[in-house]
């Protein structure tokens, strides 16, 4: 393991390749699970005021469950998390026709539907500044709070065979698919000093 600061970061965060390919997995991450996606108390007020803009991009089902159950929950560890349809779509996820990826065999690509973040699609269109919940974009990076350190660990997710497969072919490590979010939540200077650990622990 690595010590950064105040946090623990696993050493599967710096060993493992991942790199999210969607045409592959179509998404699945977001409409897969017991619950929704972990929000902080700061984001749930950002998403309540955010509802106007992105609730026309939602199904009608997505609509009816915000407005009989609102937006968010609690896990069973009394945690805040996104409302869920029918005990695992995500309420913010919305579907999307893309190009299946063939290994670059584009005469093989075919449309499927890939489940995608309306949070993304908006911040991606610069129509919003807020991408999406940090426990998304930080992604297969789980971060887990206590009284006086943190720490990240590596969730493995047998709907992410594909971005690990991808990760190893581009030689893109977990930390590295991270940077942005990882940058969001710790901040430049920690994540400069997570390279800086990495390297000294390939120095050892």
């Amino acid at each position: 393991m690595l010590i950064v600061g105040n946090s623990i970061v696993s050493d599967d965060i710096k060993d493992k390749h991942f790199c999210c390919n969607i045409a592959k997995c179509c998404g699945m991450c977001c409409v897969e699970g017991d619950f929704g996606a972990p929000i902080t108390k700061e984001e749930k007020k950002i998403i309540k005021n955010l509802l106007p803009q992105v609730l026309p991009y939602l199904s009608e089902k997505s609509q009816q469950v915000i407005k009989d159950k609102n937006f968010f929950t609690l896990d069973d560890e009394g945690n805040l998390v996104t409302q869920i349809i029918d005990g695992k779509d995500c309420v913010f996820a919305f579907e999307q026709t893309i190009l299946s990826d063939n290994d670059g065999n584009t005469e093989n690509e075919k449309p499927v539907t890939a489940h995608l973040c309306v949070f993304q699609k908006l911040y991606m269109e610069k129509k919003i500044d807020f991408i999406k919940p940090i426990s998304c974009n930080l992604y297969p990076i789980r971060v887990s709070e206590y009284d006086e350190m943190t720490a990240l660990n590596f969730h493995g997710w047998d709907v992410c065979q594909s971005a690990l497969q991808e990760g190893k072919n581009k030689n893109i490590h977990v930390y590295e698919n991270c940077k942005e979010a990882l940058i969001r939540r710790f901040g430049q200077k920690w994540y400069k000093d997570l390279l800086q650990e990495i390297n000294n622990s390939q120095d050892r």
